[in-house]
């Protein structure tokens, strides 16, 4: 048995005992450890929190030699280390080798390793194919390797790493000694890439369940008072530990901002920091002088925190993998876990924009994994549920009572003929296509693969053409949590009848659904910001509004947006500087109309005794923004629109959102240089025009109106051009 010690094979527990102080290991740890130190290849698949750590820890502790721990986690390895030196007297028990190291600092390393000290030795995958340090590993007694995170390896995994591929060659030119493979995330397709690339098919396999009963699982459409309702939501749960995830690195730093003006303890977290900052951010989060962190999704953080009580996702995740690590790094104590995500269609569609350009294979597959994470958010059954089902587990419970859907369900309609529908066409095209083909079979939609396979001449073509896309989806959906369907594993995605699939085309029998929640990208949640809304006061200040748009004779919305309305009607600001801080006001506003409203709502107070609550207000922090200022004086320098929008990493249509952010807080913009580029002067005066006669500034009501002759882009300029002239 290869680098076994075998004192301690009989006797683990005491071994957990002197290390790490505990009297029992948790789920499949003992099995693992003997697994491994008995030289045979391991493949462990655990949900973050279950102790993956502990199973390569303890066995490199007792064994011969220096355990190779390959991680991705470069800003977390010194953590790592610094933990397993609490169980030794020895400081050089455990070191890591990355590119953060100076000389010196290196050959402290090997010397430590060479003189066997060193029990573990964490290495990224980057250094561990450098040559020099390939040369210096051949002289090292290896006790095993450990791949941590190895879902990294996959293209189908959610943080795929090209470094990962080149492991198994390298271990090889090493030297070779038992492999463990751990990760907290992957499906049936990713374990099959981990062990190939790994050259360990045969590895024995432990997969612990994905079920975490504490954690909450909860999805919530994305509205415009997303940032208000993220406040709301960190204020009633004060001192708690959180993590907000976020897509990109921008929007990281302008919510942590607006977390810390509402007086919270916020800090970002991403990779374009300097590392010095990040660590010293890590070190706050975990030592609880901070409590919540900002971070990008794309950014692996891997805290290894228990009592982080909330885990909030700002954007969907491209996939559920991600999703299931992040939202696991929430309860990991067994205590209370919130899990809340924010979803709009809108963002879907942007996350498929930037795939453009990538090879077509990655594409083909990021569409596929964001389809999952569609379908969960969509979905209006059990969540856990349909995360369990992802992972290849099945959940007996119809009813899990901890996730929005299982506390709120929806009524349930049969759909025996439906489902049987959809089971014959997947049969009729011979079981070998996925989701959408189908779907576009089932209700009549000529497109070109359709054509090219003739399905289109199938008697069931069209048959389903009463019925909308989306719920046919909701069917198939269902239909694979019900076992009548299976994804392909080797060739992901094609839709397969399983035997009970057979069965319900023979012998149909009753099949109830709950159709999908609907996440329009228009939806707003009636709720969202008006929670403590006072509709008297709200109902007075639209009539005050109203009254001077009358005499300004400019349309109401240039003066004050409704949204902007609800918040003074909820937080009763009474003076300029109180009423500069509301969403969508900025100091011109506030100077130019304000005095007349925050004299209503100072009379309205005091005739009806109201306590203000505006210490728990939601600040905006637009005004302080170095961005905003940066925009107004290239916009005043006459820079191209195009240009500057480029020049600051947005797309066009983020960048006139910033615009409208300005114009609509008060701030003046002269674009008109730009506009005379793009339209002629009776273009613009036309949209122009429209927007004075509208009794509305939304632009799908303004599509309707003129979108047979100008592009949203030029409506939402030229609307630009006039709430700033006539407004500001």
């Amino acid at each position: 048995m290869k680098g076994l010690h075998m004192k301690t094979q009989t006797d683990l527990t005491t071994q957990l005992k002197r290390y790490f102080g505990f009297d029992t290991f948790k789920g499949d740890q003992e099995a693992i450890i003997r697994n491994l130190m008995s030289g045979h290849d391991t493949f462990v698949l655990m949900p973050t929190g279950g102790g993956k750590s502990l199973c390569y820890q303890l066995p490199a502790l007792i064994m011969e030699g220096t355990a190779i721990v390959i991680s991705p986690l470069i800003a977390l390895m010194k953590n790592q280390v610094d933990a397993i030196r609490q169980v030794s007297a020895n400081d050089g028990i455990a070191h890591y080798m990355n590119s953060s190291l100076n000389r010196a600092a290196l050959d402290q390393v090997k010397t430590d390793v060479l003189s066997g000290n060193t029990k573990l030795l964490y290495v990224a995958p980057e250094s561990l194919t450098k040559e020099e340090n390939v040369d210096f590993l051949r002289q090292v007694k290896i006790s095993f390797y450990a791949v941590d995170e190895a879902h990294c390896i996959s293209e189908w995994g959610h943080d795929f790493r090209p470094e990962y591929r080149r492991i198994r060659p390298i271990i090889t030119e090493i030297g070779q000694a038992p492999v463990i493979a751990l990760t907290a995330t992957a499906t049936d397709k990713v374990r099959d890439d981990i062990k190939k690339n790994l050259g360990m098919p045969q590895a024995d396999e432990f997969k612990s369940s994905f079920n975490r009963p504490n954690l909450y699982y909860e999805v919530r459409p994305k509205t415009k008072d997303i940032d208000k309702e993220i406040v709301k939501f960190i204020k009633q749960n004060p001192h708690k530990s959180g993590i907000i995830y976020c897509l990109s690195r921008r929007k990281v730093e302008e919510l942590a901002e607006v977390l810390r003006a509402n007086d919270i303890n916020a800090r970002p977290y991403h990779a374009g920091m300097d590392t010095q900052t990040r660590t010293q951010t890590q070190d706050g989060f975990i030592m609880e002088e901070v409590d919540v962190i900002v971070a990008t999704i794309a950014f692996g953080m891997g805290i290894d925190k228990p009592d982080v009580r909330f885990v909030i996702h700002y954007d969907i995740p491209k996939s559920l993998e991600g999703y299931y690590q992040e939202t696991g790094r929430a309860g990991r104590d067994g205590g209370e876990g919130k899990c809340i995500t924010f979803y709009a269609y809108k963002d879907l569609v942007k996350l498929e924009k930037f795939m453009e350009g990538k090879p077509v294979a990655e594409q083909d597959i990021g569409r596929q994994l964001l389809q999952e994470t569609a379908s969960y958010a969509e979905t209006s059954v059990c969540r856990r549920r349909v995360l369990l089902h992802y992972f290849g587990e099945e959940y007996g419970e119809e009813n899990c009572q901890n996730c929005d859907n299982c506390l709120h369900p929806k009524t349930r309609i049969e759909a025996k003929d439906d489902l049987k529908l959809a089971l014959e066409i997947i049969k009729a095209v011979k079981e070998n296509f996925k989701v959408p083909h189908i779907i576009n079979v089932l209700v009549g939609n000529p497109t070109e693969e359709v054509l090219a396979h003739k399905h289109d001449e199938l008697d069931l073509f069209g048959a389903g053409d009463a019925k909308e896309e989306r719920y046919w989806n909701c069917i198939l959906r269902q239909a694979l949590l019900g076992g009548y369907i299976y994804k392909e594993v080797e060739n992901y995605g094609l839709l397969k009848l399983t035997d009970a699939g057979r069965d319900f085309i023979r012998k149909p029998v009753s099949f109830l659904i709950s159709e999908d929640n609907d996440f329009d990208s228009d939806y707003v949640d009636p709720d969202a910001g008006t929670s403590a809304l006072d509709e008297q006061l709200f109902q007075m200040l639209k009539d005050l509004r109203k009254s001077v748009a009358k005499e300004k004779n400019i349309p109401p919305y240039v003066i004050f947006q409704d949204q902007s309305l609800e918040a003074m009607a909820t937080v009763y600001p009474v003076t300029i500087n109180e009423l500069k801080d509301i969403p969508g006001v900025g100091e011109g506003k506030a100077k130019r109309y304000g005095t007349a409203f925050c004299q209503l709502i100072m009379k309205h107070c005091e005739e009806n005794e109201i306590d203000r609550p505006y210490d728990m207000r939601v600040r905006t922090v637009i005004n302080k923004s170095k961005n905003k200022v940066a925009i107004i004086q290239s916009i005043d320098r006459k820079v191209d629109l195009e240009v500057l929008a480029k020049s600051k990493g947005l797309d066009f249509d983020e960048f006139l959102d910033e615009l409208d952010t300005i114009v609509y807080s008060g701030t003046k913009l002269d674009i008109n240089y730009y506009l005379k580029t793009i339209l002629d002067s009776d273009q613009i005066d036309d949209i122009f025009e429209y927007f004075r006669e509208s009794e509305s500034d939304d632009i799908d009501d303004a599509l309707d109106e003129l979108g047979e002759d100008y592009t949203e882009e030029q409506i939402r300029l030229v609307r630009i051009k006039f709430i700033s002239e006539l407004g500001n």
